[in-house]
C-alpha cells in the first residue's frame, strides 16, 4: 500500500491509502480491485476527513453511494488508472496515489483490461501504511455495508506505459 504525498493532495483528506487485491468475481475469474480510503488523521478527525474525501469524489464526477460508474465508456472521466512496473497508480486532479500490485492482481488486470475501484469516505485507521493488512481484516472492511455505501464505485480502464 502507498499513500499520496502531502503536497499533492487537497487539504483535509488526511493520509490516503490504496490497496490492490484480486478476488473471484461472479463469472468465476479473478477481478482486480482497488480500495482507496483515508486513515481519518486530518485535523477534525474521521468526520472531517470523510467530508473532504466526499468533496474530492463528487467534484470529479464520482457520486458517493450511487451508481457504478463505468469508466470504460467515459474517456473524459477525470480519474484514471496507470499500471506500470508492478504499481497501480490512481490519478485524478489534485491527487495521485499508488499501490504495489501483487502478481495475481496484475494477471487479473491484464486479462480484463480494467480494475474495480472502491474509493470510500469511511476512514480505516487500522489499515495504516507499514502495517500488514490481514486478508480477513481487509475483507471485513472492504465488504462492510457501511464502507460500500460511503464509497464511489468505478470501473477504471487500465493504461500502461509504452516503450
Amino acid at each position: 500500500m502507498t499513500t499520496t504525498p502531502l503536497e499533492n493532495r487537497p487539504a483535509g483528506l488526511g493520509t490516503l491509502v490504496v490497496l490492490a487485491w484480486s478476488g473471484e468475481a461472479p463469472d468465476g475469474s479473478d477481478m482486480p480491485y482497488l480500495l482507496a480510503y483515508s486513515l481519518g488523521d486530518a485535523a477534525g478527525g474521521p468526520e472531517a476527513t470523510a467530508a473532504a474525501v466526499e468533496r474530492l469524489l463528487v467534484s470529479n464526477g464520482l457520486p458517493v453511494g450511487g451508481e457504478l460508474i463505468d469508466g470504460t465508456g467515459r474517456p473524459g472521466l477525470p480519474v484514471s488508472l496507470l499500471v506500470a512496473a508492478g504499481q497501480a497508480v490512481v490519478r485524478m486532479p489534485q491527487m495521485v496515489a499508488q499501490a504495489d500490485a501483487p502478481p495475481e492482481w496484475l494477471a487479473a488486470v491484464r486479462e480484463r483490461g480494467y480494475a474495480y475501484l472502491v474509493f470510500t469516505t469511511r476512514a480505516w485507521p487500522e489499515g495504516a501504511p507499514g502495517q500488514v493488512v490481514e486478508p480477513a481484516a481487509l475483507a471485513a472492511f472492504a465488504g462492510a455495508e457501511e464502507t460500500l455505501q460511503a464509497a464511489a464505485h468505478v470501473v477504471l480502464p487500465v493504461t500502461s506505459l509504452r516503450g
